[in-house]
């Protein structure tokens, strides 16, 4: 039985396990258009570079519960910092209460059922698979199609997290391939502001798939900032959607780094629905080995009076291969919007490739826009000037390239995390 096969009969398991609820019109929506769109080939525009239709030809198992792994086989993979943040673990894509950890009393966790439930009823109804409006493919929708094991996060009304906010992923590999999902919505709340992070480990040496959807709703005068660490391993792949809506005057800042990985797609997507709203972009792919990065960003601008900065940069060694596809839409009623992005790229050997497609789509008058993109090797003068002071050429090359990566890695604001993903560059530049 191959994985697609294994979905539909895990999809109708649960179903009848689990009877209906009110996500349940959602998520047969969902499985319908799963059915209907299928994997995407390169014959999708939006998935020209990127093959992935050779994962659903492995045999990956759908996890059923989060027992597959306890407390003594994750803590030697906790991130710095952990012993003060809020822990929310999952595993196989399913959330574990019990190891996880809440300090902080301004958020509220639950499943996506209690909230469907609660007094969160109306925020769920009206942003939950907002995301499927700018993701059309049947991998979204493959998500969406068993939300039930999703949960929702709230950072409450005028109040700071104390704490950030950890999201650990962790597969369970150790004896079969694994297929996970995890899906969360975030909402915060009118002035709150938190800080999240987002890391993926798998244990074992068979195969590990990460499809993830997170939605965050950003209210009037609420700040986020969401950083995105990809340092997992060369037998894991993962299609990780990450979906803002800012419906209120409000600041993102959300800074991806990918450093390993199979197959890695990056789906990232901020839509501007209010005034005064502003957004930064930032991210860095490292890539060695046979490593596939596609990263794909959308900023809408929606309204008038908006700012948003995209820089992202790109290291390929080996035989790495690079997308990068931006777009940047301003919408008709959006005038007086600034909008910037920018990819560089460097390419440390003659069999590693890049494919950079930055898009505007502007259809007001009233705007300042750029886009631009550069593709190169280290540069020669700084090498010579290196090399000239007493230094070998492979140092000369490791100082060049960790001062390309530096420029993102002042944009990530939690210095435990900072200093983390600067130790990870430096270990494989050997700077140590």
């Amino acid at each position: 039985m191959n994985t697609i096969e294994n979905i539909k009969e895990q999809y109708r398991q649960t179903q009848a396990t689990n009877g209906t609820s009110l996500l349940t019109p959602l998520e047969q929506n969902a499985f319908d258009t799963f059915n209907q769109l299928g994997i995407p080939t390169v014959r999708n525009e939006e998935w020209k570079y990127t093959r992935i239709g050779g994962l659903f030809n492995k045999d990956f198992k759908l996890a059923v519960s989060a027992d597959a792994l306890g407390q003594k086989d994750l803590e030697t993979f906790f991130l710095p910092g952990h012993e003060e943040a809020n822990v929310l673990i999952f595993i196989n894509g399913i959330y574990s209460k019990n190891l996880s950890t809440i300090r902080s009393s301004e958020i509220d966790v639950m499943s996506l059922e209690e909230a469907a439930n609660s007094k969160y009823s109306n925020t769920v109804a009206t942003h939950l698979g907002h995301s499927s409006k700018y993701i059309k493919d049947g991998i979204h929708a493959l998500n969406t199609a068993f939300i039930k094991e999703g949960v929702f996060v709230h950072i409450k009304r005028g109040k700071v997290a104390e704490h950030p906010i950890y999201f650990y992923h962790f597969n369970d590999a150790r004896t079969v391939n694994v297929l996970s999902q995890p899906r969360t919505l975030v909402h915060v709340d009118v002035a709150a502001q938190v800080q999240m992070v987002q890391h993926y480990k798998t244990i074992g040496t068979a195969e590990s798939f990460t499809n993830q959807v997170i939605e965050v709703v950003v209210e009037q005068d609420a700040v986020i900032e969401n950083y995105c660490i990809q340092a997992d391993a060369s037998h894991t792949s993962q299609v990780n959607t990450t979906h803002f809506r800012q419906v209120g005057k409000s600041y993102v800042h959300t800074v991806t780094i990918t450093l390993d990985g199979a197959l890695v797609r990056n789906n990232l997507n901020i839509a501007m629905e209010a005034e005064h709203t502003e957004a930064l972009l930032h991210g860095l792919y490292f890539l060695k080995g046979k490593s596939h990065v596609d990263n794909h960003t959308v900023v809408d601008n929606r309204k008038p009076h908006l700012l948003s900065n995209e820089l992202y940069k790109g290291v390929i060694d080996d035989e790495a291969t690079a997308i990068f596809n931006g777009k940047i839409f301003v919408q008709p009623d959006a005038q007086k919007i600034n909008a910037f992005q920018s990819n560089k790229n460097i390419l440390l050997s003659d069999t590693a490739s890049v494919n950079t497609k930055p898009q505007l789509e502007i259809f007001a008058d009233d705007v300042k826009c750029s886009h631009g993109c550069t593709v190169g090797q280290l540069d020669e003068e700084g090498l010579f000037y290196l090399q000239s002071r007493g230094i070998s050429k492979g140092m000369a090359k490791s100082l060049l390239v960790h001062a390309f990566a530096i420029d993102i890695l002042t944009h990530i604001k939690l210095e435990t995390i900072r200093n983390y993903v600067d130790g990870l560059i430096s270990e494989r530049l050997q700077l140590h």
